[in-house]
């Protein structure tokens, strides 16, 4: 070869080379992703994908952005085959179009199109005016460069999620969602071809209602090159033949509240969001169709708020009435107003006070006049009960009952239990007092929301999530299982107000709710779980305004169960959450009068929850069997004659429980007084038990590991008459078993435990028991 040949070779190579170096350099060199060029609309979705609400972009388009890999092959490929068919080939522009374009343009034939895609792409991203020479040369030299720094995949992913199809509308994700109401992927062979063209010429192709003809001819043209590309598609041939009836839709905005509070709270073009929007609109028409009754009554407004327990994910939010609506400011979140509560904090009172070894469901509190301080609360009805249990004051929302359980809470107490709950009180706790039981703070719905799932979930305390596959926090234990459990128990016992029968489903679910009312009549609330949700109906007024209708039990009890039926009847096969029974758990025998264990003369027994250990209760002494004289009426003395004596058991109140039941109209009779006895009654012929285990003065030894594990057997001997013994370690009462038979008592730390045995008749005996850690 002559040398200056090669000379000549080796120039244009090291040319090369240099200009191989340099692209390479470009490519390499860090530089913005196409999509940050590009401003993009925000789309919010429902947890199945449907959408809620698309925003503008900054450039005032509508622009959702939808990854390569997202959008289906036929769309591609139907896009490639009508705007640039040598896409892959050439260097961004196709000289061979241009030469072809110019030529015929110049010999005065019809006006050909040669820009390619990547061409197209940069005549979005500069908006440059292409129709003079300078305008195309600039727009050629935008796409060698654009070619030169991002990949071709890379800028046809750009094209795709940025060419016009209509007005404001860009991109295959917002036409495709705006035109046929779907997500690229969803779309037949017919939609495909249309968004394939549609760009080509969107001012006169922008299709209302039906597509024009000039629509029709491309889209029929393209399917005829498809065809012969894919011979397969003959088969859908008079799908894509049928007049294709389609037009832009207003974008969506449904959940105005929620999809507010989104955009707000995330930054993401796309945002999957944990509401449903068919149960959204369920009860957007079952409010509406509420408030038409309640409107005579001046009630025009309410806020609604369903929460899922098992993943607290948001599934309708309802922040008002309506959005739209000025006369009740309707675009004031009322899920986010902080207002009194009214009485439904209770449940979480009666659960702290369950777990602080104050009640069982069955512990007989006292309803009556009470002053705590300056403080002197009432009930609503400003009457009192006395005697009353701890499931029947819940219940019937007593308030006197109440504020004596909030004033024997120690640690936690209710209000450092809410703030531990994330319920965001103002104020110190000195400032609300023990009036926070009774509604005396303030705490919004979603605060509400979030403290009955803490309920449904068994003590455990989660925020709620508005977005799905959101990082989810460490769940705090904030109750334990047993109470929680209990409260839920009571509250499925609360009948509904208008009195019809909630016909259990396959799987039996019973609502647990609870109502409550604010001073003045400006809030009226209930909150409750049904099956997984958890439902929250607040009504009332934004500013505030009193109105007498406005009462929990009529008001917004009604709305609550009206939208409890549409859930179940939208789902029947709807379940309760499954969970393991909580560990410490037990039921238990007591009398049905005092709440405690039954002696041998009470009448009516009943069945209660406990936590062994941690729940009051000891022998009942309100029944005494007494000998009765019946010449004098007195108690007999120990000479009487036998023929004069009669046996009758009388229930022994304390005083202040006596004049209780006399002013709630609830006569008790009397108990006799002593006789004029010259000689003391006869002992009772009853023997009291005696503990023959623990050993006395024997120390048992366990290992750590033992504590709470190994069981020793507790065991005592008893008259033949005796039927029960119960069982109690430091007051704490853990069982009973009959007499000669062991009970098994795990010791729960190291150390000296006062064991004490009670028969039904009161004869008891103690023991210490010394337990002492070893190896």
């Amino acid at each position: 070869m002559p040398a200056p040949l090669r000379r000549w070779l080796r120039g244009i190579a090291a040319v090369l080379a240099v200009l191989a170096a340099a692209l390479l350099l470009l490519r390499l060199w860090p530089h913005a992703a196409l999509r940050d060029r590009i401003p993009l609309s925000t789309v919010v979705l429902d947890r199945h994908g449907a959408v809620l609400r698309i925003t503008l972009a900054s450039d005032a388009q509508l622009r959702l952005w939808t990854p390569l890999d997202q959008l289906p092959q036929p769309l591609i490929d139907a896009v490639l085959l009508h705007e640039d068919q040598h896409f892959f080939r050439h260097p961004g522009v196709n000289a061979v179009a241009l030469l072809r374009a110019a030529v015929t343009t110049a010999s005065g034939g019809p006006t050909l199109g040669a820009s390619t895609i990547t061409m197209q792409l940069a005549r979005l991203l500069q908006q440059r005016n292409t129709r003079s020479i300078g305008g195309k040369l600039a727009q050629i030299g935008d796409a060698l460069w654009l070619e030169a720094r991002y990949s071709k995949r890379e800028i046809l992913e750009a094209y795709l999620n940025a060419a016009p199809y209509g007005g404001n509308l860009q991109g295959v994700g917002a036409a495709a969602r705006l035109y046929f109401g779907k997500a690229p992927r969803e779309l037949d062979l017919a939609q495909t071809l249309a968004l394939a063209v549609l760009p080509q010429a969107p001012g006169t192709r922008t299709p209302r209602g039906v597509e024009g003809d000039s629509l029709r001819a491309a889209r029929l043209r393209l399917f005829a090159r498809w065809r012969a590309a894919h011979p397969e598609s003959a088969a859908q041939a008079a799908l894509v033949e049928r007049p294709l009836r389609f037009a832009r839709a207003t974008p969506p905005f449904e959940a105005p509240h929620f999809t507010t509070l989104v955009l707000r709270e995330r930054a993401e073009t796309e945002q999957h969001t944990t509401l449903d929007l068919r149960l959204q609109k369920l009860l957007e028409r079952r409010l509406k169709s509420h408030l038409a009754v309640t409107s005579r009554e001046g009630v025009n407004n309410a806020s609604v708020l369903l929460l899922d327990t098992r993943d607290m994910g948001v599934r309708a939010w309802l922040g008002s009435a309506n959005f739209f609506d000025a006369r009740i400011e309707g675009q004031v979140d009322g899920l986010l107003a902080r207002r009194s509560p009214g009485s439904t904090l209770k449940p979480l009172l009666y659960a702290l006070a369950i777990d602080q070894g104050l009640i069982h469901p069955l512990t007989v509190l006292k309803d009556a006049p009470s002053y705590f301080g300056p403080y002197a609360p009432e009930n609503n009805d400003g009457s009192f009960l006395g005697p009353i249990t701890a499931h029947d004051a819940l219940i019937r929302s007593r308030n006197v009952p109440a504020v004596q359980l909030a004033a024997r809470l120690q640690s936690p107490t209710l209000y450092r239990f809410l703030k531990n709950a994330g319920v965001a009180l103002p104020k110190s706790e000195r400032h609300y007092g023990l009036a926070l039981t009774l509604g005396g703070g303030e705490v919004s719905p979603v605060e509400l929301a979030q403290l009955y799932a803490m309920l449904a979930n068994r003590g455990v305390f989660k925020p709620l999530q508005i977005t799905a596959n959101a990082a989810v926090a460490d769940a705090p234990r904030l109750l334990s299982e047993e109470a929680s459990f209990m409260v839920m128990d009571i509250l499925r016992d609360n009948p509904r107000p208008d009195e019809v029968l909630w016909r259990p489903s396959r799987n039996r679910i019973t609502p647990a709710w609870k109502t409550g009312t604010s001073w003045g009549f400006r809030d009226a609330w209930t909150a409750g779980v049904i099956g997984p949700y958890v439902l929250v109906v607040w009504m009332g007024n934004f500013d505030g305004r009193a109105n007498p209708a406005l009462v929990g039990l009529h008001t917004a009890a009604p709305l609550f169960f009206d939208l409890a039926d549409a859930l179940r009847t939208a789902d029947p096969d709807m379940a309760e959450p499954i969970f393991s029974n909580p560990p410490r758990l037990a039921k238990v025998q007591v009398c049905a009068a005092s709440g405690d264990l039954p002696n041998v003369d009470c009448p009516q027994r009943a069945t209660t929850w406990f936590i062994p250990g941690v729940s009051p209760i000891k022998l009942s002494e309100v029944h005494r069997r007494v000998r009765v004289d019946t010449r004098t009426g007195r108690i007999a003395c120990a000479d009487a004659p036998e023929s004069v004596v009669s046996e009758a058991v009388y229930e022994y109140w304390p005083s202040d429980l006596m004049r209780l039941f006399a002013q709630a109209g609830i006569p008790r009779r009397k108990p006799p007084v002593a006789g004029d006895c010259r000689s003391a009654s006869p002992a009772s012929a009853v023997r009291p038990p005696q503990i023959v285990s623990p050993i006395a003065g024997v120390s048992y030894v366990l290992r750590p590991a033992e504590l709470g594990v190994k069981t020793l057997p507790l065991q005592a001997h008893a008259d033949a008459a005796t039927r029960a013994l119960y069982w109690f370690a430091d007051g704490a009462y853990l069982g009973s078993s009959a007499p000669g038979v062991a009970f098994a008592y795990a010791p729960s730390h190291a150390g000296r435990v006062q064991l004490t045995v009670s028969d039904e008749r009161g004869g008891s005996d103690a023991r210490a028991l010394i337990v002492r850690l070893g190896e």
